[in-house]
């Protein structure tokens, strides 16, 4: 479980009027229709090519600990936002019904139904803003982190991004690079929590510290041993790197540069490094890099690269305008389901139903679109289906190691059109088929 929900409640990590609507729908008698909501997005933000589904974990172990604490439903109680017949309610709360969707690290698209959440409508409309939290922020984590490992190619980012983000968003953020494709993490509770692989040496503070750049070096790798990185953009570059080759020996593990045309630079310290005979030293960039800067990087003598701001802000696109609708409702809690869908002038439409989605290739085997439909499921589409089962009956199922979301965006991002890869805006790589909003009939009286 994570770090956020393993030591408490995640009920109150929602918006007050789900109460609010729970107690009304308790009142009205509406509450157990059964119902199912869908997560999607109408767009990509920002002129990308595809969108990178994370935190699906994190919604597994966040729906579990959704339960009502005596202190929680007492405040609750003390600020008089539900009723006492709406207080007994959530007192018993679990969740019992039923969620599929997406895998994690799976690409998508535009209307794209990234999760179906089906239930009664009061267990099921209470867990939208929480959902929403979770996937709308670590989703767009991952979508920058993929277009920065795409990128760097061959060379490993690690996640060094902690400072930059609030605490319990700095170990989500590490989680959601690592699905999508970042080797390791500055951040020791993402690693401690999850399992990342973390790395990190020295500051500019460790070389301020001591009396020389000299001292500095040789207490690191006293401690260290020669494998580790040292920092060398502290006092004079040429120096450091001149300096941290006498005291570590060509065997030094690697050099950081965190300022200044890092492209410049990467070219002067590894001439420099091959002229002392460090040939095999390793040379690491950070400095504000997104992953724009890493492309740049691209023809220049870099080993790896270290990202921090632009990755745990989204680089420049911070969520993912996901929306949580309710799409299927039925008269009761075992009645049959009806499409149903906001329909005003005003915009923000959406097309109702319960649906499947699938992923069309062409005769290469490359995707070239989005199959989103109702009803029965064509046959040629059955092995290309998307949703897989996550909970069922209440009960977690589809809890999985991280390292497999990690290797299914690998084989997703594998199985898209080249043009996937390019930064420049674009449409999305693939279009999205789904039926019209016109075609979906809503039921008597709406």
């Amino acid at each position: 479980m994570d770090a956020i929900t393993a030591s408490r409640s995640t009920a109150l990590l929602t918006d007050r009027y789900e109460l609010t609507m729970l107690q009304a729908a308790l009142r009205s008698g509406a509450a157990h229709r059964r119902s199912v909501f869908e997560v999607f997005t109408r767009r990509l933000p920002g002129g990308r090519r595809y969108g990178v589904l994370a935190g699906t974990g994190r919604v597994l172990d966040a729906v579990e600990a959704f339960r009502f604490t005596t202190p929680q439903l007492d405040w609750l109680a003390d600020q008089r936002v539900v009723d006492e017949p709406t207080l007994r309610y959530l007192a018993d709360y679990r969740f019992s019904g039923d969620i599929h969707g997406y895998p994690e690290g799976e690409v998508y698209f535009p209307g794209s139904p990234l999760l179906t959440v089906e239930g009664s409508f009061a267990e099921a409309v209470i867990l939208e803003t929480l959902i929403l939290s979770i996937l709308n922020h670590d989703s767009a984590i991952a979508a920058a982190a993929s277009r920065m490992t795409t990128a760097a190619g061959d060379r490993p980012c690690i996640e060094m991004g902690a400072r930059r983000a609030h605490e319990g968003a700095a170990v989500a953020a590490a989680r959601a690079a690592y699905v999508a494709g970042f080797g390791a993490t500055s951040d020791l509770e993402a690693g401690f929590t999850y399992g990342i692989p973390t790395t990190g040496t020295a500051a500019h503070a460790f070389t301020l510290l001591h009396d020389s750049e000299r001292d500095a070096f040789t207490a690191q790798i006293d401690s260290m041993g020669r494998g580790t990185t040292l920092l060398v953009d502290t006092y004079d570059l040429a120096e450091a790197v001149r300096t941290a080759v006498e005291v570590a020996g060509p065997g030094l593990g690697a050099v950081r540069i965190d300022s200044g045309d890092l492209t410049l630079l990467a070219h002067r310290v590894r001439r420099q490094l091959d002229e002392l005979g460090a040939t095999k030293t390793r040379i690491i960039v950070t400095s504000d890099l997104d992953e724009y800067a890493i492309a740049a990087l691209a023809a220049a003598p870099v080993d790896g690269y270290g990202v921090g701001t632009s990755l745990v802000t989204g680089s420049g696109h911070p969520t993912c305008a996901m929306v949580y609708k309710l799409v299927a409702r039925a008269s009761g809690p075992d009645g049959e389901l009806v499409p149903v869908a906001k329909r005003s002038a005003g915009g923000k439409t959406s097309v109702g139903g319960r649906k499947w989605a699938a992923r069309r290739p062409d005769a290469d085997g490359v995707a070239e679109a989005e199959v989103v439909g109702l009803g029965p499921v064509p046959a040629e589409l059955e092995p290309h289906l998307l949703h897989v089962p996550l909970i069922t009956a209440g009960e977690v199922v589809g809890r999985e190691p991280l390292s497999a979301a990690r290797e299914r965006h690998l084989r997703a991002i594998a199985g898209l059109p080249l043009s996937a890869t390019q930064l420049s805006k674009g449409e999305p790589v693939i279009v999205t088929e789904q039926p019209a909003a016109a075609q979906v009939a809503a039921p008597v009286g709406v």
